[in-house]
């Protein structure tokens, strides 16, 4: 079922995004050669804990922490550890924030001081996906539009975009209709109405698109060992367009 939000839904959501993208400015200030994934995790615990709000994925079928961190060839849902980031790695840190009931979902992918050029690229490559999806994200249109414009775009450019975890609608609860692939064809699939509440989240890849589980039971990684990046967005579907309640 689809729950389309009220204005007043849509504006809790909004103030726990712009928690949230305070929370990633934070974080992009400590993103440097040496520091841990869990000390990062601590932090937002703390920093969210000190705003009134709450990590809404920890204790979420089992998982343990407030943040997923998946490095280089990671996927997506890695989690943090105690191993220190080396200069040149490339890093997602994935949160949702419940504050007051409202609730966000964001991703960004860091780089660990200088990274080569290729990894930039990716980087780059994969924020662009995430903003060519936002542009089809218009009452009237339907999910394949944002999905396709996210493929057409990525593999242009050299790169596939992985297809066993998609978007999907937030608010109430964590996951909710609709799932949203970062793929597909124009035209298709469900049509998108004012009210809606959706993340976008394209994981790019390097090499194949395809992922294998580690035996976790959560972190998907590429199958090639190649690298994967990960930028996301929450926004709300208006009848004046949408709006990105996470904007940095």
């Amino acid at each position: 079922m689809i729950h389309l939000k009220s204005a007043r839904e849509i504006e809790l959501m909004h103030n726990a995004g712009k928690l949230l993208a305070a929370t990633h400015r934070e974080i992009a200030k400590r993103i440097k050669p040496g520091i841990t994934t869990m000390e990062i995790n601590e932090f937002v615990e703390k920093f969210l804990a000190e705003h009134g709000a709450t990590p809404e994925q920890k204790g979420f079928h089992g998982y343990q922490y407030a943040t997923c961190a998946s490095i280089n060839d990671e996927i997506c849902h890695g989690f943090p550890r105690k191993k220190p980031l080396k200069k040149g790695d490339i890093v997602t840190i994935d949160m949702v924030v419940n504050l007051r009931g409202g609730l966000a979902d964001s991703a960004w992918t860091y780089a660990v001081g200088n990274i080569s050029p290729q990894k930039q690229k990716l980087l780059d490559v994969t924020k662009e996906c995430l903003y060519k999806g936002i542009e089809q994200a218009v009452a009237g249109n339907r999910i394949g539009d944002i999905g396709h414009a996210i493929q057409t775009y990525a593999e242009a450019e050299g790169y596939s975009v992985v297809r066993d975890f998609t978007a999907h609608g937030i608010g109430p609860t964590l996951h909710e209709d609709p799932q949203i692939p970062h793929y597909g064809e124009p035209g298709k699939g469900l049509k998108l109405k004012e009210g809606m509440v959706i993340t976008i989240e394209p994981m790019i890849n390097e090499g194949m698109w395809q992922s294998k589980m580690d035996n976790n039971g959560w972190t998907a990684r590429t199958i090639d060992g190649k690298l994967s990046a990960q930028f996301e967005h929450t926004l709300a579907i208006t009848k004046d367009g949408p709006i990105i309640l996470t904007e940095q």
